[in-house]
């Protein structure tokens, strides 16, 4: 029986590459036409696969119908929550999770810092899009006609002396950001906050959603916050993975490296509720 499933399952990938007959199907499989042919006929029962009008057979609606249903009900909240926790019991710094709906980027979960001083930013909460690096990532990951048109409708409040100042700065920090595949906010929205952060990625490739650590300069210095890049990495990539359902290979430990800490900042005082948008 494992073996007849094995079978019927070897047929889906040949018949993504495009349509293919039944004599192509039955040497691909290495089995007679009559078994090729069974299998085939199982397959297109169930909406799988389909026999087109000159007899060769491609992938069915039912296939499509499955994944469409299977994306809509995957929660990318429940499934990172554990990954966020275990990141967050590690470093002991805030952890987020944001994404895009409806045009803003949004914070869907957050774990708490085990210091005193923490940030203030709530579930449910838009972040800044000019300068939080959830934002910059979700964005960035937008085909480039989409990344302009949302540059050029966009304010660039100046929060900080480190904030985009306008969108052709923002449009270069998004190319910067697509091309390394992780974000920073180094004193960006307020001077005595750094975050760094990673993208969480779908079956297809694309972002559904990223995730960053957050800390003031009186807990961890811009430094030692870009230490933890690696380790932020990792877990965005185990999120995607186990998201998407597919196996991933992790990266070099030269390609996670964390990247050269900017100019020291000076340390202002931190208030007990300071903004954040990371």
């Amino acid at each position: 029986m494992s073996q007849t499933v094995d079978r019927a399952l070897s047929i889906l990938p040949l018949l993504a590459r495009g349509p293919a007959d039944l004599g192509q199907v039955a040497g691909r499989l290495g089995v007679h036409k009559s078994t090729a042919l069974r299998l085939l006929r199982t397959l297109h029962e169930h909406g799988l696969v389909y026999r087109q009008r000159d007899q060769r057979y491609r992938l069915g609606a039912g296939l499509f119908a499955l994944a469409q249903e299977a994306v809509e009900n995957l929660d990318v909240r429940e499934i990172a929550h554990p990954h966020l926790a275990a990141l967050g019991e590690r470093t002991g710094h805030t952890v987020h999770l944001a994404v895009r709906e409806e045009g803003e980027v949004l914070y869907i979960d957050k774990v708490e810092s085990r210091y005193p001083v923490r940030m203030y930013s709530r579930i449910g909460k838009p972040v800044a899009v000019t300068v939080a690096a959830v934002a910059k990532l979700l964005l960035a990951d937008l085909p480039e006609p989409e990344r302009r048109a949302l540059a050029a409708r966009l304010d660039y409040p100046r929060y900080t002396a480190r904030s985009t100042p306008d969108a052709a700065a923002f449009l270069t920090e998004l190319a910067t950001v697509r091309a390394q595949g992780w974000a920073t906010d180094l004193g960006g929205h307020e001077e005595s906050i750094n975050c760094v952060a990673a993208p969480i990625r779908g079956a297809d490739g694309r972002v559904v959603a990223a995730m960053s650590v957050s800390a003031p300069n009186v807990v961890a210095t811009a430094d030692e916050l870009l230490a933890l890049l690696p380790l932020v990495r990792r877990t965005a990539e185990d999120i995607s993975a186990e998201y998407s359902g597919v196996n991933h290979v992790r990266e070099t430990p030269q390609a996670l490296q964390a990247p050269q800490a900017p100019q020291a900042m000076d340390t202002p005082q931190v208030t007990d509720n300071p903004k954040d948008d990371a």
